[in-house]
């Protein structure tokens, strides 16, 4: 008898030994996934997607500016859309600049320039990332379709479908958008002019040409970021035959481009305050980001751009964009609430 009870307390540590150990192995098991998680998410870039925020908040306070009205829904799908497609395009860039080599050879990678490098330390592999790009893209059109069953048009379809092949094909081939001097004029419409006047259109129902006006100013804003970035990336990027406008036409040139472009949106601000009613506590509201831009002015030169380890007017020109782009909306918000109000 007493073989009886040894057995059974045997038998209970074992269990309890095992119950343990399964344990172990789930818990290993989920904190894989959730690094697994972790990485793609990181590798996607989320603290870059004000860019793809910015023109929806825009464009979507220009429309209740002018409609007096706000269609929430419309306005969550279209701002998880953009996030969508912005995070597909930034893995299939590093995917298509892995492919190019372009990566592989950069020595002088930044936070905000070089790509993720997430497939060159070996953290994710190169199929992961394409399928990774691919599942964005495929759930940000999967969200434009949901828009276009509320609201029926074959202009959001077309705006649709310009912003998915736009930013997959903006490092694959064969059109390379980001290798043949248009990558930044590109970026221009695809993260400016496009979804600011889509956003308004969302919200109004209508195209009017101011939408142009806010949208020409995020856009530049987006192409300063764009363009800042490659300076850094310029060496790797001749040796891969990346035709950005750094290499095209030199960091002197590149600079004065960055410099014009950027006088270029407060002028725009100040005249459309002038024209439009609409665009006039907006237009004003848009010089709160003079002050960053004066010091981007004296920044922007070719030493300080090309300087290893350098990235103080990237940062500033990132800033500057969130702040204009902010100040816009805000503007068009009080004009909207003004408007009602009266």
């Amino acid at each position: 008898m007493p073989l009886i009870p040894g057995v059974l307390s045997v038998s209970g540590r074992l269990l309890r030994t095992a119950a343990r150990e399964l344990l172990k192995l789930v818990s290993m098991k989920a904190d894989s996934q959730h690094a697994k998680w972790t990485l793609v998410l990181k590798a996607a870039r989320p603290r870059f997607l004000v860019a793809s925020i910015a023109p929806v908040l825009v464009g979507s306070s220009l429309g209740y500016a002018v409609s007096g009205t706000f269609e929430p829904t419309l306005f969550v799908l279209a701002l998880l859309a953009m996030m969508l497609l912005h995070a597909g395009a930034n893995l299939a860039n590093d995917y298509f600049d892995h492919v190019s080599g372009n990566d592989w050879v950069n020595n002088n990678p930044t936070p905000f320039s070089g790509g993720s490098r997430f497939i060159q330390n070996g953290l994710l592999s190169p199929k992961a990332v394409l399928l990774e790009a691919l599942a964005a893209l495929s759930f940000g059109s999967a969200l434009g379709l949901t828009i276009l069953l509320i609201r029926p048009s074959i202009y959001v379809l077309i705006l649709g479908v310009v912003g998915l092949l736009g930013g997959f094909f903006y490092s694959a081939g064969p059109i390379r958008f980001g290798y043949r001097t248009i990558g930044e004029s590109a970026i221009f419409l695809l993260f400016g002019v496009l979804p600011v006047c889509g956003s308004y259109y969302l919200q109004t129902g209508s195209f009017d040409c101011i939408a142009l006006v806010p949208g020409s100013i995020v856009g530049i804003l987006i192409f300063l970021v764009i363009l800042v970035n490659e300076f850094p990336d310029a060496q790797a990027d001749a040796q891969v035959n990346k035709r950005t406008l750094v290499v095209a036409f030199g960091m002197n040139t590149a600079a004065w481009i960055y410099r014009i472009a950027l006088v270029a949106s407060f002028v725009l601000s100040i005249v459309s305050a002038l024209i439009w009613r609409t665009m006039l506590v907006a237009g004003l509201l848009y010089l709160l980001a003079l002050p960053p831009a004066i010091v981007l002015l004296r920044l922007v030169n070719q030493p300080q751009l090309a300087r290893p380890g350098q990235d103080k007017a990237n940062r500033i020109t990132i800033l500057t964009h969130a702040i204009g782009s902010l100040a816009l909306s805000l503007g068009f918000l009080a004009t909207g609430l003004f408007a009602t109000a009266g």
